[in-house]
Formats: structure tokens, sequence, C-alpha cells
């Protein structure tokens, strides 16, 4: 990489940005000052022109910062560059060659690759090396030994020196009675047995207990994540998540449970468990709240560009949601973790016919009184799997 590479990464992001304005208008004209829905909208655009997408997390750490200090990966680099109108990274800077630059072909080799090529030479020769230089080692080894034991009165000298050493030290040893062995021996296990049981009390004495949960109107498995909370007297709170469709396994050795569950579309409930004469595995009904679960389902729901159904979910969205509703945004990076919406710019995203609608996910989801949405905490999962 050198520095003409950066300044070419330079120009490349501002023919994208200049492509994206052709047909959209962002909040700012500045690509470094997009956020949130801007992002969303400019990656179903690459992915709709040059078949490809960037996460939002390579987003931030490309376009955010101008100048860069290093190049993202070359498959980035010419996903960017066809979206800009070229066949590739090359072609791009084969066409914005500074004066004096030389462009080296793609397939030259660089002298980055040749260190690479001389040090592997180099760790094989010497390899080669070390293994002679062992087969030499074990060979005079060999050789010694056979001198060795062609010296046949220094090996009978030596075995009766020590048959005769080892005589004397039998002869010096106390005898030591039968009886006073095996009390020690007993004794050592006893111990060995009595610090394993406090050891693994908890484990051995303990007893899991399964609770598995339903939907109560429908019968089927809840929708969403479920957060357990189980209280124990004069202790802080332990806090569980369990994924849609699994089951919570619990071992204990109390005699009591106690459980606030919480899931966003379902109300809230505390479960109180005498363990005595409890089964060991029990499905617990969770009441859905219809209200919040009508407003997910209007939030995903797929018009598939029809005005008609796409004006009936604004209006439903409308009538669900409080105009001073509270509504949060997460991003699944350290440079922007959360954003801020109104409900009408909540409205806007959730209307606006997007791929990345079917990853969004409902965090949290609060109404009042009068069955008004209140909070919304939600994210958009991305789809690119980081390397």
């Amino acid at each position: 990489m050198t520095d003409l590479d950066l300044l070419h990464f330079e120009q490349l992001k501002r023919d994208v940005q200049a492509q994206y304005l052709k047909e959209h208008t962002p909040s700012y004209d500045d690509i470094s000052k997009w956020k949130g829905i801007d992002i969303i909208y400019f990656q179903e655009d690459l992915r709709k022109k040059a078949k490809g997408n960037i996460s939002e997390k390579s987003f931030y750490t490309y376009f955010k910062n101008s100048p860069v200090n290093k190049l993202p990966r070359i498959d980035m680099l010419n996903l960017l560059s066809i979206y800009a109108g070229y066949e590739s990274w090359y072609e791009f800077k084969k066409q914005h060659l500074f004066a004096g630059e030389l462009l080296k072909d793609e397939e030259e080799i660089t002298d980055e690759d040749l260190i690479e090529i001389e040090k592997t030479v180099s760790e094989s020769l010497i390899h080669s090396t070390n293994e002679i230089s062992g087969q030499k080692q074990d060979q005079k080894a060999t050789d010694n030994i056979d001198l060795q034991k062609s010296n046949t009165e220094n090996q009978t000298i030596n075995q009766n020196q020590e048959l005769q050493t080892a005589i004397n030290t039998d002869a010096l040893k106390p005898k030591k009675s039968f009886i006073r062995k095996n009390v020690w021996a007993l004794v050592t296990s006893l111990l060995v047995i009595l610090t394993g049981l406090l050891g693994f009390k908890d484990v051995i004495f303990s007893k899991t207990y399964k609770y598995c949960f339903t939907d109560a109107d429908r019968g089927v498995g809840v929708v969403n994540t479920i957060e357990i909370k189980v209280i124990k007297e004069n202790e802080s709170p332990i806090l569980y998540k369990i994924k849609p469709g699994e089951c919570f396994y619990y071992s204990t050795k109390d005699k009591n449970l106690k459980m606030q569950i919480s899931s966003p579309f379902y109300e809230y409930l505390e479960i109180n468990r005498s363990l005595e004469n409890a089964p060991d595995e029990e499905i617990i009904e969770l009441k859905p709240d219809d209200y919040k679960m009508a407003a997910y389902y209007f939030s995903i729901k797929d018009a598939n560009g029809d005005p008609e159904e796409l004006k009936r979910k604004r209006n439903q969205l409308e009538s669900l949601i409080s105009s001073n509703a509270v509504i949060y945004q997460i991003y699944d990076n350290n440079i922007y973790g959360i954003e801020r919406l109104d409900k009408q710019k909540y409205i806007t995203l959730v209307t606006t016919p997007t791929t990345s609608l079917k990853n969004l996910s409902v965090i949290e989801m609060k109404k009042d009184n009068n069955g008004k949405i209140i909070s919304i905490k939600f994210k958009i999962a991305t789809d690119e799997k980081n390397k």
C-alpha cells in the first residue's frame, strides 16, 4: 500500500458520493455526515447496483474519517468501484493516475511478496540443515552405545556394585507393621472422599428443573427473547436471556424458586414455586400484549410497494404509537451506538421498502395506561460477516 493508494481511495469516496446523489437526497450531501436511515438507504442502493454490501461498521470506519490511514479489503474496493461505474479498483486507479504515477500491473509480484518467498526458502534450508545435524548426532550416540556394550568387564563390575548397595539399603530400612500401613491408607481415603463431598456438594445435592414457554392465546412458542430474573433472598437478581423456542434450565438445591419473566410482546409475569413436590418439567403460558405485537407486525410487514398497502400500514402505526413516543435505534458498533428518532421518522423508516427491514428486531416496547406505545427500542442486524 502506498500514499497514492490512500489518495485514490479519497477520490473513490467522492465518486461514490456523487453517484448516490444522482438519484437520492440524503440528510447531508457530504457522505461523512450520513447516519442512521441515510446509511440504510445507501446500503440498499449498493446491493441493487453492485450486487454487494458493506457493513455499518465498515461505513463508519472508512467514510466517517477523512483521510483514512489504511485501505479497506480489496473486495470492498472493487465493490465501491463497480458502484461508481468502473470495472474494478485497478481500473479506477488506471483512469485517475496522478502526474508521474506508474501503475503496476495487477499480476506483478510486489516487494512484500518477494520478501515472503525469500523468508520461506530460508526457513526451508534451515529446517533441512537441522534434520541432517540431528541425524548425525543420532548416529554418534548409537556408536557410543555400541562401544559401551563391548566393554563387558565394566558392566559386570557395575552390576555387582548395584546389587550390593540394594542389599545394604533393604537391611537398614525399619520394619513397619501391616496394620499401621492399612490404617493410614484408610484415613487418607476417607479424607479424600470427605473433601470431594464438600467441594461438589452443590452439584451432588442440586436438582435441575426445565421451564418452557408458550403463547397463551395461540398455543405456539413465544416469538421473541425472554428475560428471566431469578430472585434469591439476600442476593442480587440473576438475569437469564432465553432465545425464542428455547427452554430455561435451572439447577438448585433450594426449596423455593421466584422468577420475574418479561418479554417485549408479552405481559410481565412473576412466578413463585415451591420445589419440594414440583415437577421436573413445566410449561408456562405468557399472555401476549396484542397492542405491542400489532405495532411490531406493522413495522416489519412487507407492503410490496403497493401504495394502498403502504398507506394502511402508516395509518395503523399512527394510531398505535403516541405522538410523544421515545424511539431509539441501537447499532452494532462502538462509533455510533444509539440514535433517537421521532414518531414520523420511525414510520418513514419502516414504511420504506428495503431488505433491511427483515432484520428488524424489537428490544423493548412500552405503552401507557391508554394503550398507546410510548417507548420503542429496536435494532437492524447486518447481514455481512466480519472477516
